[in-house]
């Protein structure tokens, strides 16, 4: 593997890691918003999927010499504000704001893990996007049961 094809791969897997870690951090505002125990519950088990994957990416980072990413940056920000708005209009538009999140997540892996070397590839196809299915199904479902 070139350095070349390191340092893109570095890039990659830290942007995929940025949206986790936003991820993350929406899902707690989440919680915190909701009294439905059925529905604090998925979030939960939601949010620790995700925080697996943080722990997932970031390993793969170091083995290849990078700097896994410490915060979520500019999506980050841009996601807060999106669930702060739907926190005012109530938890079905809360749901509907994860359920648009999981979706970008599960687009962002599908378009941008070609670039990847193929033992990074391999990992993001083998475990992340069925991880992210995963929780977007799962909102998906709850969005259904809270509208």
């Amino acid at each position: 593997m070139s350095n070349e094809t390191t340092q893109s791969d570095i890039d990659q897997l830290n942007s995929f890691l940025r949206g986790e870690i936003s991820a993350v951090e929406t899902y707690e505002q989440a919680i915190e918003a909701t009294d439905h125990g059925v529905a604090r519950q998925l979030l939960r088990e939601n949010q620790a999927s995700h925080a697996k994957r943080i722990t997932l990416l970031s390993g793969q980072i170091a083995q290849l010499g990078g700097t896994p990413a410490a915060g979520s940056g500019p999506w980050g920000t841009f996601a807060k504000a999106v669930e702060g708005g739907a926190k005012l209009f109530g938890e079905s538009a809360a749901i509907a704001a994860l359920e648009e999140g999981e979706e970008h997540g599960l687009k962002d892996y599908r378009s941008d893990f070609d670039a990847l070397s193929m033992g990074v590839r391999e990992m993001v196809v083998g475990q992340l996007i069925p991880a992210q299915q995963r929780t977007h199904q799962a909102i998906s479902r709850l969005r259904e049961i809270i509208d």
